[in-house]
């Protein structure tokens, strides 16, 4: 009684099978793909006077980056890496730095005036000559010589946080 179920079947794919494989036009439902955003990673590069202006570097790569006199104002590089990256003289104003990894950065001359740098990471960060004012760096560790250093010239309130400075700072 089985055997004559399975022989049907078996007949019923043979006489389907040249249907099923014939070159008819199959009609697909369109696929949509949701945008694929990769961060940025030019980490190890010499980037000396790039313009990375107005840019949005969420998540970027910048680590061991020559970026000496590049032009990063106006940029959103929440999450990005830059340790090790030297800044000399570099336009920092006016970015989003939430969350970055400044970390053995060198920021001689930089201006960070603007920015906002919450919860950045610059521990062993070298700042020196910097332009601070209107910087937000609420919850950034950074050394006590370092954060000495910027406290002497600390000035201004974000416009984008409402912090003072000196305040976001813990300056005395």
């Amino acid at each position: 009684m089985r055997r004559r179920p399975l022989a049907f079947l078996a007949a019923l794919l043979l006489l389907l099978t040249p249907l099923l494989c014939s070159s008819a036009p199959v009609i697909a439902a369109p696929v949509i793909a949701a945008p694929v955003i990769a961060a940025v990673d030019v980490a190890k590069q010499v980037l000396i006077g790039a313009d990375y202006a107005n840019k949005d570097l969420a998540g970027a790569t910048f680590n061991l980056s020559n970026l000496r006199e590049a032009d990063l104002s106006g940029s959103d590089l929440r999450g990005a890496s830059l340790y090790g990256a030297k800044l000399q003289d570099a336009d920092l104003s006016n970015t989003d730095l939430r969350e970055a990894t400044l970390d053995s950065a060198v920021m001689t001359g930089t201006n960070l005036s603007n920015a906002v740098m919450e919860g950045a990471f610059a521990f062993n960060t070298r700042f020196k000559d910097v332009v601070i004012t209107g910087a937000d760096f609420t919850d950034v560790p950074m050394r006590a010589d370092q954060l000495k250093s910027l406290c002497v010239v600390a000035d201004g309130t974000n416009p984008v946080t409402g912090r003072s400075t000196r305040e976001s700072l813990g300056c005395s």
